[in-house]
């Protein structure tokens, strides 16, 4: 008797669906509220190296995972090579220089602190991202692809030292014993 009535303690397989469903739903959620988050603290520290801009067509502003984020708000594409090659991290302060041609000239001239993890690479829709145990970063795919990075991969990534970033840089890959 004890176990058919542990039995009917137990979930039922459509409810355990049900309670996926509603977990991965409040993880989307919390996710979309620490970018906006992240989102508003990265506009408020390009707003900061506003005083610093030398010129019209040079101005400094700060790196989201990205893009580079200016003063006035102003959202500009980083080539994906440049930003893995340089590992830039989020909240990296960067000075961009337009030229008379148009093109933009990207230089890193303060680097945040940064600290390590260590995860495993995954592939998600049309991205990629470290799981730290549990906690997501994003990766861009120019890094995956410069390392031949695999899922399932141990990664090694740099973040802000204060931890507030959903982008992670990829510093290398973490060997199997030869």
């Amino acid at each position: 008797m004890a176990k058919t009535k542990q039995n009917q303690n137990l979930p039922s397989e459509e409810d355990l669906v049900s309670i996926k469903q509603l977990l991965d739903s409040a993880e989307n959620q919390i996710r979309k509220a620490k970018s906006l988050i992240f989102k508003t603290e990265i506009e408020e520290k390009a707003k900061e190296v506003a005083e610093t801009s030398l010129s019209d067509n040079i101005t400094e502003g700060i790196f989201d995972g990205e893009n580079f984020v200016s003063p006035d708000g102003s959202v500009y594409p980083i080539p994906a090579n440049y930003a893995s090659k340089s590992k830039l991290v989020t909240g990296d302060v960067l000075k961009l220089t337009i030229l008379p041609d148009g093109s933009f000239v990207y230089k890193q001239i303060n680097p945040v602190e940064r600290k390590k993890i260590v995860g495993e690479l995954e592939e998600f829709g049309e991205g990629w991202r470290i799981n730290v145990g549990g906690q997501l970063y994003n990766v861009l795919t120019a890094s995956v692809t410069y390392f031949k990075a695999k899922v399932g991969d141990k990664i090694v990534g740099l973040i802000p030292e204060d931890g507030k970033s959903e982008w992670a840089a990829i510093e290398n890959i973490m060997l199997e014993e030869i």
